[in-house]
């Protein structure tokens, strides 16, 4: 049988935890136990990893907007504001929902920094992998792009980083042509990207009455995508309650055909004519919009049509995240 380590060095001094780096999980722990890292202050980090947080981005401005943007939205950038203002030598920084060569971000050679959104992370905590991301992409030399990495278990998230006052007005944009400042002198790589994400990008378009609706062409029909704050059974009731009544539509041949779930929030879907356009959805929405307010402050019970319309919006969600 193998000699175990002895746990402690006599004299040897001990970090505390906050101290403890992240290093390789066969490697020693650096607190000096004697143990690999996986067995010792690894085991923490690896909970971390694995624990899920639902909403992410639950307390930052514009939470729908967040969700639509990592999940439905092809192309679209926002100006985000720190909340110690930018470091010097970075002009500005700008989340995107995806970057050329799928780059976690990309500090460019002004110093401004790009976020991708839409990037796998590698823990349960999307808020705290794009914090770090965030935090080294500021420290990077201009010109690099930031690759993934493992991310400390107590990391700040982004609601430690943003200015939660600072509002977060999304631009949709209809390629990806934001991705570089001169796309005519881009490298090879890099248009190769941009050429294949253009042509893969669904034309959308963000309402501008309503809060986080996104309308979307595709070759059979249109739809509308709004992501809504509500908690879900109390909108799950309100949808019921309309879609019982009859009025749950957007106005002729449009069609409330279920919902996502994303990140904590649920989305609902209609189908659209192809003729509908984003300009047409715009009073059909705000007026969903006022009668979606009248069933959310009903606290009546549902009845009989109402439980089954719930039913039927239910066995129609799909989960995203």
């Amino acid at each position: 049988m193998a000699k175990k380590r002895p746990q402690t060095k006599a004299g040897k001094q001990q970090l505390k935890d906050g101290e403890i780096p992240v290093v390789g999980a066969r490697e020693p722990c650096p607190c000096g136990s004697g143990r690999r890292y996986k067995a010792c202050h690894g085991r923490a980090a690896a909970q971390a990893v694995t624990e899920l947080v639902h909403r992410p981005f639950e307390g930052l401005s514009g939470e729908c907007d967040w969700v639509a943007l990592r999940e439905l939205v092809p192309a679209a950038t926002v100006a985000l504001t720190l909340k110690d203002g930018l470091p010097e030598g970075v002009p500005s920084v700008t989340l995107a929902t995806v970057l050329p060569m799928a780059w976690p971000a990309l500090r460019r050679d002004d110093g401004s920094v790009l976020l991708a959104l839409q990037n796998d992370t590698p823990s349960g905590d999307l808020s705290r992998d794009l914090a770090d991301t965030l935090l080294r992409a500021l420290a990077a030399e201009p010109g690099s792009p930031v690759a993934a990495q493992r991310v400390p278990a107590e990391g700040p998230r982004l609601q430690d980083v943003l200015d939660p006052a600072a509002a977060f007005e999304p631009a949709v944009h209809s390629g990806f042509e934001f991705w570089v400042p001169d796309a005519e002198n881009a490298t090879p790589e890099v248009s190769a990207s941009l050429e294949r994400a253009n042509g893969a990008a669904i034309p959308t378009t963000r309402l501008a009455g309503v809060d986080a609706a996104y309308w979307c062409e595709t070759p059979e029909k249109n739809h509308l995508r709004w992501v809504m704050p509500h908690a879900e059974e109390q909108l799950l009731d309100a949808l019921a309650r309309l879609h019982a009544a009859g009025t749950s539509s957007l106005g002729e041949g449009t069609r409330l055909v279920g919902s996502f779930r994303a990140h904590g929030l649920m989305v609902p879907v209609w189908d659209l004519p192809s003729a509908m356009g984003a300009e047409e959805c715009e009073k059909p929405a705000a007026e969903f919009a006022e009668r979606l307010t009248e069933a959310l402050a009903s606290d009546a019970p549902l009845t009989a049509e109402e439980r089954r319309a719930r039913g039927g919006l239910t066995n129609r969600q799909v989960t995203l995240s």
